[in-house]
């Protein structure tokens, strides 16, 4: 039987997949939330009471009035809710509970950038209504459309892609509209100031080498062997920053299992959630990141150890890196020489992030369950990133 497809809601939080995953941008598990209190009561963060008479107002249907709220995964970054009504089905996001100064700057730029993109060849939810704080939930929030759709994480759904020509053409997808997303110019989308892009690899490398530190100086994230090799990681990258290409708008956590593809099309992407850690800088970030979650079938130990996301990337079919870095200098005319830089910072990056959150649960400052799967999960990411920093992509690990 065919499994059927997710939203643009349940994407954000994975919920085609199986087990935990984390990923930069959302801290979840993709299960949504267990069954609790009546949907029509209030939620975590969000009651009906107040968000149906606001839609509403706000969507001129006096049918949002008596809607139900269902939260959807248990996300520790922005909150997800589907609200269901007479009126149909939309999705609110909201920052975190009790950190709403630290968040909300975040969640207006989600917003910001999905309405800027709307209308241009980067699918993105529709944005519906908003709030800067005050009701519905008494913090900045947004509301987006629903957006059907299948979302590829760990195990592909039955029927869908199920022939290696529909998996590359999903690859393919990915590529575009990743291009797609680098040729969008920002000023022509009211997104001119949404970003410094001058400096903004050598800035992304301090910004997580000072999360590292905090992360090292609370004591229990890692080994002290792992430790040192992240800090002498992040001091190589530190020395030898590229020179940026291009200035555009990137993602900040670009990968399969953040887009949602088409049910009966692998090869269209629907929409393209989780923004996040969206902003002005270098593409090749992007470019980096997507190809450290990109698994393939003949992956050796090196590879393997630090892909802590499952990933239907292995299947036949779906491109290798190298052919996805083609592709993508093909379309975007950009020298690829430097990629191994680039694909170096992202295990970096996912490796203060592994460890930021190895050093919350070792402080008590959130539950144990949260460092589920990721003992050891820092040692590979550091390795590769050492390895693809000194010998390349293409190198050995076979």
């Amino acid at each position: 039987m065919r499994q059927p497809p997710a939203s643009a809601g349940d994407q954000s939080l994975g919920a085609t997949g199986r087990g935990r995953a984390r990923g930069l941008g959302s801290l979840f598990v993709t299960e949504p939330a267990a069954s609790g209190p009546d949907p029509h009561g209030p939620v975590p963060g969000a009651d009906p009471g107040t968000v149906g008479p606001w839609l509403a107002e706000r969507l001129g249907d006096p049918r949002w009035k008596d809607c139900a709220l269902s939260p959807i995964g248990a996300g520790r970054s922005n909150l997800t809710y589907r609200v269901t009504s007479p009126a149909g089905a939309v999705v609110l996001r909201r920052p975190p509970v009790g950190e709403v100064a630290a968040t909300a700057h975040d969640m207006g730029r989600e917003r910001r950038v999905i309405s800027g993109l709307a209308g241009t060849p980067v699918p993105v939810p529709r944005v519906l209504a908003w709030s800067e704080s005050g009701p519905p939930v008494d913090a900045p929030c947004f509301v987006m459309e629903l957006v059907d759709g299948v979302v590829p994480l760990g195990e592909l759904p039955a029927g869908w892609a199920e022939s290696e020509a529909d998996r590359g053409r999903a690859g393919q997808a990915l590529v575009d509209v990743l291009v797609a997303l680098h040729a969008v110019d920002p000023d022509a989308v009211g997104l001119g100031d949404f970003g410094r892009p001058e400096g903004f690899m050598a800035r992304q490398v301090r910004r997580w080498g000072t999360q590292w530190d905090a992360a090292r100086e609370s004591g229990g994230a890692v080994e002290q062997s792992t430790a040192d090799a992240l800090t002498g990681l992040a001091e190589r990258l530190a020395a030898s920053v590229p020179t940026t290409q291009r200035h555009t708008i990137v993602h900040g956590d670009y990968r399969i299992d953040n887009c949602l593809f088409d049910a009966t099309d692998p090869g269209r992407i629907r929409a393209v959630l989780d923004w996040e850690l969206s902003t002005l800088g270098d593409p090749l970030a992007d470019l980096g990141l997507l190809l450290v979650y990109w698994h393939e079938a003949d992956d050796g130990a090196l590879w393997r150890g630090a892909q802590h996301l499952s990933s239907p990337t292995r299947l036949p079919g779906f491109p290798t890196r190298a052919q996805v870095a083609a592709a993508y200098a093909a379309g975007s005319g950009l020298d690829l020489e430097p990629l191994p830089w680039y694909v170096a910072f992202g295990t970096f990056k996912l490796a203060v992030v592994l460890a930021g959150i190895l050093a919350r649960v070792h402080a008590g400052m959130v539950p144990a369950s949260m460092a589920d799967g990721l003992d050891g999960a820092v040692d590979p990411l550091v390795a590769l990133g050492e390895h693809v920093l000194a010998h390349g992509l293409g190198a050995g690990d076979r």
